[in-house]
């Protein structure tokens, strides 16, 4: 990549980095694969019970693009003259 452009020992030092930092990320990524799965079970144990709360959240979380839906919505009904 860089190396193969700028032909110096700097870039070539620095695309060696490179590859070297994807490819501890990748087995970073696997290795961590069975935390993951865990942290998946957990959410699913834990949203049966927090279930109450979790609808608040998203209540909150929504509420404000429900009053703008609201707001934008075209009125019907008797109007003053």
């Amino acid at each position: 990549m860089l190396a193969s452009v700028l032909q110096s020992p700097k870039a070539i030092e620095v695309n060696i980095f490179i590859v070297r930092a994807f490819v501890y990320i990748r087995n970073l990524v696997l290795s961590h694969h069975d935390l993951s799965d865990k942290v998946k079970e957990l959410e699913l144990t834990y949203n049966k019970k927090f279930k109450d709360v979790f609808d608040a959240l998203n209540y909150l979380l929504n509420k404000d693009k429900q009053t703008e839906d609201i707001k934008e919505r075209t009125r019907i009904g008797y109007r003053k003259p």
